[in-house]
């Protein structure tokens, strides 16, 4: 096994090249992306890749959700190590890795966060050094441990030259939004940030619709766009007190699992209409506790291929709200290419989260460094 060191500074000085590996709660597979940075800047983006979960997979690590040990657990770690094992392989030519692992459990103030997948033994296998275990250290010093985006987010902003307080908002399984001010020059520094979890994305629709008709997701939105918002089930998932807390806060997929008991009693249309619905709800009561409005929301992760999710948030959202790719950004790669970033950031000894960020005390570099043994 390799040799876990907190903070050690493994990188060369100036620019490193760094592959990012990110697996999300909606269990679609690996997205693995190159980027070259020195820890401050975005260089140049780098190729990706890509490898897609199999049923049995998704069946085996979905097994694990919400626990924090056992075979369930075992049997999840094993299979996201197979997983990145199998696409990492290709991208072994860069200086270190950045492997957030697989979320099983997260409850900051209870008993932790759990990302199974062993970075040590990665980085054996592929003989390149591996950051990981980006979460924990946010965590025991008071954090949410998550979003951990947001430190990307601002140098994404400086990249594509934003002139004023801009969005990102990630939907994901989980939708989290990341308010910038890429005027302030460190994204630790106060006022450069704000960034929680706004509420259930992608994974209630996705439950829904392979409880219901065997399929991953509502491709498209078709079938959300044949229903009707059931308003009555809306408005008592509003009244959630997690949207009436201020923010830093975060979310485990399973927080508002009673969200498909609300639409039970619906047709297939009509229940994936109203929890397409109350993604976008969420994400407006979200918008409220921006410092000020930004000058548009940019959308990435798997919400953004679907168009009644994105009709329902161009209504509900009082700024405009595009595709990422529309300043440039692969909204597919993101959050990869976040952790390959944030690899960097460990591996030169600097913060990865602060307190606008997951509201932990002072700011603070997550992570854990393997380097390879023999």
């Amino acid at each position: 096994m390799g040799a876990g060191t907190k903070g050690q500074a493994i990188a060369k000085t100036g620019v490193v090249t760094a592959a990012g590996a990110m697996s999300g709660t909606s269990l679609d597979g690996v997205d693995v992306a190159v980027l070259e940075t020195d820890g401050h800047d975005i260089v140049a983006f780098g190729r990706s890749g890509y490898r897609g979960y199999s049923a049995d997979e998704r069946e085996a690590i979905a097994a694990g959700f919400g626990l924090w040990q056992g075979a369930a657990v075992q049997d999840a770690a094993k299979v996201t190590e197979a997983a990145h094992l199998e696409v990492l392989r290709d991208f072994t030519d860069v200086d270190l890795i950045g492997f957030h692992g697989q979320t099983l459990a997260h409850a900051p103030r209870d008993q932790g966060t759990l990302q199974v997948g062993d970075g040590a033994l990665l980085a054996d296998a592929l003989e390149v050094p591996v950051v990981w275990d980006f979460r924990s250290a946010d965590v025991e010093l008071g954090g949410e441990g998550a979003p951990l985006a947001p430190f990307f987010h601002h140098a994404c902003a400086r990249y594509i030259k934003a002139d004023g307080p801009i969005a990102f908002l990630n939907l994901g399984g989980v939708g989290n939004l990341t308010w910038v001010d890429p005027a302030v020059a460190e994204p630790q520094d106060e006022g450069a940030l704000l960034a929680f979890d706004t509420g259930p994305a992608n994974a209630p629709v996705n439950d829904l619709m392979q409880e219901r008709l065997g399929l991953a997701y509502d491709k498209d939105g078709a079938v959300a766009r044949g229903g009707a918002v059931e308003t009555g089930a809306l408005e008592l998932f509003l009244a959630e007190p997690y949207f009436a807390r201020i923010p830093p806060k975060s979310l485990d997929r399973n927080d508002f699992a009673e969200m498909v008991a609300l639409v039970r009693e619906l047709s297939d249309a009509d229940a994936a209409a109203t929890l397409t619905a109350m993604c976008a709800a969420g994400v407006a009561e979200a918008m409220q506790h921006c410092p000020s409005p930004p000058s548009r929301v940019l959308v990435t992760g798997g919400g953004r291929n679907n168009p009644v999710l994105m009709q329902m948030l161009a209504v509900s959202l009082d700024c405009p709200v595009v595709p990422i790719e529309e300043v440039g950004l692969d909204g597919d790669m993101l959050e990869a290419q976040a952790f390959a970033y944030l690899a960097v950031r460990v591996a030169r000894g600097l913060p990865t989260s602060c307190s606008g960020t997951t509201g932990v005390s002072a700011a603070v570099g997550g992570g854990t460094v393997s380097v390879p043994q023999g």
